[in-house]
């Protein structure tokens, strides 16, 4: 009996270590509330104060930034610790801090960001899910398109058809100036954009320069936006039955008809032309940048226009934004009718620069088509 009673105890301490040993192990791998976790990347708009306060900051010095031949705009961002600074965008890497850029400006952070020079995204190559096909009307757009007779001196160009807005209860399809109206002198092609021109889908650059490949699913309407406004921006007004009247994108679908402003660190996404459905991020807000235009297809150069207030959006290696995606809609990056943040217009290897949204909307007296 005293036997039995010993293994009894025996066993019953075996069991209360090996449980003590359990919930120690256990409460060993559990995170203790001081280890630091993951945290979404700070988001800042221009209505946050110390934006505003560095935006104040950078336009006071925009202008002797530039004055530097080798600087190609500034705009505002955030150091990798969250800090609100100023970036200025360089042509070369040879240009470092100390030559002629200073490390900071009244107490705000300076950042380098070598971005090369800015120029608008026309011309291209395709690929991936097709947005250069010709579609079956109605189509979808985020698709190739452009000015029926963008061809001059032995080249073609295209770019995207962005997206749908509307005024006075009629729909445009939303483009940039320079993909459906820069023809402005009667060179190459021996005439010049004017109201009442077809815009075809695709564009000439995807049907081997041939128009009578493509379709005529708008006509254009000059709105001169530049270099007179601080938009890229031009509208063709829809052919009935050739577009969706529900505005939707390829890849995108249907968007919100509100619109929402740029944010620092904020995840879009794009559908253009070239480079399909893309996703970036935010990285500067309130930009200044010069952008060198051609006055029509491989025309040359034929004007410098510096614009403010821009979006800056990473674009490493092009991935974001290439040739041929110019026009293409920037929205928010959710699965179900994001709003619209940006015109895409610009950009190098490095950055994309956007129009901010509302901006546009305000130069055509438009609304975006959503839900």
């Amino acid at each position: 009996m005293k036997r039995n009673s010993k293994l009894a105890l025996s066993l019953f301490l075996v069991l209360m270590l090996a449980s003590l040993t359990m919930w120690m192990s256990c409460e060993r791998s559990a995170k203790s509330p001081a280890e630091p976790t993951e945290q979404e990347p700070i988001q800042l708009t221009k209505a946050d104060p110390q934006i505003q306060a560095t935006m104040a900051v950078q336009e006071r010095h925009t202008a002797d930034l530039m004055a530097n031949p080798e600087v190609v705009g500034t705009a505002v961002t955030l150091t990798e610790d969250g800090r609100p600074a100023i970036m200025v965008m360089t042509k070369t890497a040879v240009l470092k801090k100390g030559e002629g850029i200073p490390e900071a400006i009244e107490g705000i952070p300076v950042v380098i960001e070598v971005t090369g020079v800015i120029r608008p995204m026309r011309p291209g190559g395709g690929g991936g899910v097709s947005h250069t096909a010709k579609q079956t009307p109605p189509i979808q757009l985020g698709t190739s398109g452009g000015w029926k007779y963008d061809l001059a001196n032995g080249y073609c160009c295209g770019g995207t058809l962005g997206s749908l807005i509307t005024k006075s209860g009629k729909k445009y399809i939303l483009s940039n100036y320079h993909v459906f109206e820069a023809d402005i002198v009667s060179g190459g092609n021996n005439r010049v954009a004017q109201t009442g021109d077809p815009i075809i889908q695709p564009g000439l650059i995807d049907v081997s320069c041939n128009a009578s490949s493509a379709q005529d699913v708008a006509t254009l309407v000059k709105s001169s936006s530049l270099p007179n406004s601080n938009v890229d921006a031009s509208i063709a007004e829809i052919i009935s039955g050739m577009v969706s009247e529900d505005g939707a994108i390829l890849q995108i679908g249907t968007l919100s008809a509100q619109t929402v402003a740029a944010a620092i660190n904020q995840a879009v996404k794009k559908s253009g032309r070239t480079t399909g459905l893309t996703r970036s991020k935010v990285s500067g807000l309130n930009a200044t940048v010069s952008v060198a235009y051609d006055n029509e297809c491989a025309g040359g150069a034929a004007f410098t226009k510096t614009f403010t207030g821009q979006i800056v959006i990473t674009n490493r290696a092009s991935k974001f934004l290439a040739g041929g995606d110019s026009g293409s809609l920037m929205v928010e990056d959710v699965s179900t009718n994001p709003r619209a943040i940006g015109l895409l217009f610009a950009g190098s290897s490095t950055s994309a620069i956007a129009n901010p949204i509302g901006e546009v909307l305000s130069f055509f007296g438009a609304t975006m088509v959503g839900n």
